[in-house]
């Protein structure tokens, strides 16, 4: 995807440490993959809404194919 939005179910919201940079690697479902196959986006936390956890529906906003920011759904 270029440019454009996805509907997606959040399950885990991992924080990562890479040099002290703090990100978060955030897995989740397409609610309509048959196959239930687990993906994931590393952002970092200022783009993510606060309390974030497993089981929320979110938007992932993608810019270029990379997640640019989650939105709550």
């Amino acid at each position: 995807m270029l440019k454009g939005s996805r509907t997606v179910i959040v399950t885990k919201v991992q924080p990562v440490s890479i040099h002290g940079q703090i990100s978060l690697d955030v897995y989740f479902v397409e609610p309509d993959d048959d196959q239930g196959q687990v993906r994931l986006a590393r952002i970092g936390p200022e783009s993510v809404p606060r309390h974030l956890e497993a089981g929320d529906r979110v938007e992932l906003h993608y810019m270029l194919g990379v997640v640019t920011s989650i939105t709550k759904a």
